[in-house]
């Protein structure tokens, strides 16, 4: 079972296209729902994949983002970042490996995660 700051990994398309709308996005549930994405596949919703799911005005953009990030429990990792810079927000890099389907990604919690990085 998911801890409740989790549960919008099992999230549908049409639960996420629920919470876009939720947030005063209304008219960008059908890019959502046209695209299928789950709430796995939220952590790749940013704002250089929005435009592919049609959303361009960059206002909206931004704040679904930022809605995207506080749901996911990350930050924000800068396009510029360089190899240079400490590593990245543990919850991201797990949330990336989450969006995955399959019998390992469902299997996988968030402590097994920091035990195999520290390993």
């Amino acid at each position: 079972m998911l801890a409740g700051n989790m549960a919008f990994l099992q999230w549908s398309y049409d639960d996420v296209a629920e919470w876009i709308e939720s947030l005063g996005f209304p008219q960008y549930k059908a890019c959502f729902t046209d695209n299928f994405i789950t709430g796995r596949k939220l952590i790749y919703v940013n704002c250089i994949y929005l435009p592919r799911l049609g959303i361009t005005d960059f206002k909206d953009m931004q704040a679904i983002s930022a809605h995207v990030r506080e749901l996911l429990g990350i930050t924000e990792t800068l396009w510029s970042r360089s190899i240079a810079d400490p590593p990245r927000d543990s919850m991201g890099l797990f949330l990336e490996k989450k969006s995955r389907t399959g019998e390992r990604a469902d299997n996988l919690s968030f402590q097994r995660f920091l035990d195999d990085m520290h390993q």
